[in-house]
């Protein structure tokens, strides 16, 4: 047996299925979920469950210095770049001003599909978004808990901001190196649910005292077209300058940032992997944004279709083994099942997307962050079916 590339045949070469039994320990169906006992959270300490996780603190973590993170006069944004507490990875932050566009594609665009439109004219506030995809290097620290154990072997005490931090679920540990040997050091993170990559986005905000998130499906594509309203953010035939496609790609994602990034300074919006976003994905669309039916005559601020159902959810921006139709900037997909048909197990993971090798994350940081209390909306989970499993791990019952 087998764990092979989803999609178009000799992308790569296989990886052995059988190495993936037992491997994604923590996993979640919406019927077996259904099954399982509720955790006790009665307050009868003979009986209620004790977490292999530590409390956190009940208020906000502290935010640790770095040069420009935070607006100056006026709320002007700079970039910046996040050094990861008590490590030497960092990721670099551009600010992206507010403003309006029409969020979708006109009815005339070529490849169009129903579900990208109709056109809303849409107001976005001012964020921060990443310079480039999630990578392994950030990802792995979170995943694999490499800050703890450096801690632990070093016997280093821990920053103020790891007690927040060290209390995030974490994933279970694949047996099988989830890049599938496509390589790590300096490329994207890939094959996370949506769960996961929330998680991540909470540690991380809980590791630096910064509110990051998954964007919206308006503020990615915003982001992406930088100002453009055509197909692309940039001419349709220099897709191989700005985008890892099919044709360009080797066969596997690329580093990001080898290419030509948008106008707002952005690399890899199109092609090399999908980027996860927090909305739910609709096949009519935007309709829920009509008025009375009608496309509404003023910017609808801040949209966000909050997901009701795990399937399906919204990934943005194409991927390696796309053809350019799908890189466009108004293209959206829907997560689904099928992106666990090789998880050999029942149920299916909770953290892994086994056939969705070209998925991925882009962090966003609102200029004007929620309060403390609702971060957790944006980063935990939504599904009871979720919030089972994860339960059973956070007291060691896997």
């Amino acid at each position: 047996m087998t764990l092979s590339q989803p999609g178009r045949e000799n992308a790569r070469s296989a990886v052995p299925r059988a190495l993936l039994i037992g491997a994604l320990l923590t996993t979640s169906t919406a019927a077996f979920a259904r099954t399982l006992p509720r955790p006790d959270v009665s307050q009868d300490t003979e009986k209620k469950e004790t977490s292999v996780y530590p409390t956190a603190p009940a208020t906000a973590p502290p935010a640790t210095k770095v040069e420009n993170s935070e607006p100056g006069p006026g709320g002007e944004m700079k970039p910046y770049a996040e050094v990861i507490t008590g490590t030497d990875v960092t990721f670099e932050m551009l600010p992206i001003p507010g403003g309006t566009f029409l969020m979708g594609s006109p009815e005339d665009e070529e490849d169009r599909k129903a579900w990208e439109g109709p056109q809303i004219p849409v107001r976005v506030s001012p964020f921060w978004m990443s310079q480039h995809e999630v990578r392994w290097n950030e990802y792995s620290l979170f995943m694999d808990s490499l800050d703890k154990r450096r801690r632990e072997q070093n016997q280093e005490d821990p920053a103020t901001q790891d007690a927040w931090a060290d209390a995030v679920s974490r994933p279970t540990p694949p047996y099988v190196p989830m890049d599938f040997d496509m390589g790590t050091d300096g490329y994207p993170a890939i094959s996370m649910t949506q769960f996961a990559a929330k998680q991540y986005t909470k540690w991380l905000s809980m590791k630096t005292g910064r509110f990051y998130r998954l964007p919206t499906e308006a503020e990615w594509e915003y982001a992406c077209r930088a100002g453009t309203t055509t197909p692309f953010s940039f001419e349709a035939d220099a897709v191989n300058e700005h985008a890892w496609w099919f044709d360009n790609c080797e066969g596997q994602y690329q580093p990001p940032g080898q290419l030509k990034p948008n106008a707002f300074g952005l690399y890899d919006m199109h092609g090399n992997v999908c980027e996860w976003c927090l909305d739910a994905f609709t096949k009519d669309g935007y309709q829920h944004l009509l008025v009375d039916g009608k496309v509404p005559s003023e910017p609808v601020l801040d949209p966000l279709n909050w997901p009701t159902t795990l399937y399906p959810r919204v990934a943005r921006g194409g991927h390696w083994d796309d053809d350019p139709d799908r890189l466009r900037s108004a293209a959206r997909r829907g997560s689904s099942e099928n992106w666990k048909v090789q998880d050999p197990q029942l149920p299916k993971s909770i953290w892994y997307h086994t056939d969705a090798q070209w998925l991925g994350i882009r962090l966003v940081r609102p200029l004007n962050p929620p309060p403390f209390s609702e971060w957790s909306k944006y980063h935990d989970a939504n599904l009871e079916e979720i919030e089972v499993i994860q339960a059973r791990q956070r007291t060691g019952k896997r």
